[in-house]
């Protein structure tokens, strides 16, 4: 299965129609479980994605590019939401112009562009859950990219956790989440490299 920049736009489009009923709301409770606030966490988002989008651009080996985005401190809400969307959707665009063969440093490998795609949706669906968690709303992901997205970054869960709820084995697979006979990973690590390169553990 490949993870593409469809994938991303998928992903932000569900997490903006999730949070934007709620942008008149309090944003500065946390967000889920993490210490960080509903609005510090979708800052994350755009931040992270802008960051994979650099990547891909300057193709370092070894290292970020030494930038940070970030949406203005007077932001409103609504405003910080759309910053994560604008991080989302500029990853999307470079993902697509971004030839197969390109390789950028990231702590877990060298990803290629469906890597930073795959990671792209993973921040984008999980702190979406955080912040929409945080303001009381249900989150309900597309299941199809959920079940693109953990072939790509956990192949092994993937496998492992094949009757169970795609939107779930994610959950379980980051920490999220206990699954039945299956306790709650206290440390996890996805695959940032292109699964046919990666060294065997």
């Amino acid at each position: 299965m490949t993870v593409t920049a469809d994938d991303v736009d998928t992903a932000i489009s569900h997490v903006v129609a999730t949070l934007s009923p709620a942008t008149d709301g309090d944003w500065s409770v946390p967000a889920g479980t993490l210490e960080w606030s509903c609005r510090d966490t979708a800052d994350h988002i755009g931040d992270c994605l802008m960051s994979y989008a650099g990547q891909l651009v300057a193709q370092p080996t070894d290292r970020y590019v030494r930038f940070m985005a970030g949406a203005e401190k007077e932001a409103s809400p609504a405003q910080v939401l759309e910053f994560a969307e604008t991080g989302a959707r500029i990853l999307a665009a470079t993902v697509r112009t971004t030839p197969p063969h390109a390789r950028a440093y990231h702590p877990t490998g060298m990803a290629d562009p469906e890597g930073f795609a795959a990671m792209g949706c993973v921040e984008a669906l999980l702190h979406g859950q955080d912040i929409a968690q945080g303001l009381g709303l249900p989150f309900d992901p597309p299941r199809e990219v959920c079940t693109r997205v953990l072939a790509r970054m956990f192949p092994q869960a993937a496998v492992d956790l094949g009757a169970i709820d795609p939107w779930h084995a994610l959950l379980w697979s980051t920490g999220r989440i206990e699954l039945p006979d299956r306790p709650r990973p206290q440390r996890w690590r996805w695959h940032g490299a292109p699964l046919t390169e990666r060294t065997a553990p």
